[in-house]
């Protein structure tokens, strides 16, 4: 059997295979796919100049796809990842400080600032049980509607 495979697989069966792996990431979410077309390619490339065995021909394409899959999830990936926290308003908010620009004791509400925009304002509405004045600097211990909940620092 791995004779005849020897011989009736060519190198553009590897192309052929590549291409299709890499088309099919269209329908999958994660570039897994796609990395392992990548090795398909790459393998029948080699192939192309070098006469190689099927067996030896998995082989590269297993240490390839490998290769390829740690190099895109462990280094590649994580740096592409957005720096924001848009669409994570209450983990993002939680535990930021920012300074008091507004407080009206009455209502017991006010605007907080804070030095670097976070969920695409850098002023927001608060609510606070303690007194405190403009200047001051609190921090958010919770997100109540569009209103953040916090405490004096």
């Amino acid at each position: 059997m791995v004779e005849w495979l020897d011989a009736n697989v060519m190198y553009w069966h590897w192309v052929v295979f590549g291409i299709l792996l890499a088309g099919a990431e269209i329908f999958a979410p994660s570039f897994f796919l796609l990395w392992l077309g990548v090795s398909g390619l790459l393998v029948g490339i080699i192939s192309y100049f070098v006469n190689l065995t099927f067996s030896t021909e998995i082989i590269l394409w297993g240490i390839f796809s490998l290769a390829s899959l740690v190099i895109w999830f462990k280094l590649i990936a994580p740096s592409m990842k957005t720096k924001t926290l848009s669409g994570m308003s209450r983990e993002a908010l939680i535990g930021q400080e920012g300074t008091i620009t507004e407080f009206n004791l009455s209502v017991s509400k006010g605007r907080l600032r804070f030095p670097a925009p976070i969920v695409g304002s850098d002023e927001w509405g608060f609510r606070c049980d303690q007194v405190l004045n403009v200047g001051d600097r609190a921090i958010v211990t919770d997100v109540s509607g569009n209103d953040l909940i916090v405490r004096k620092k």
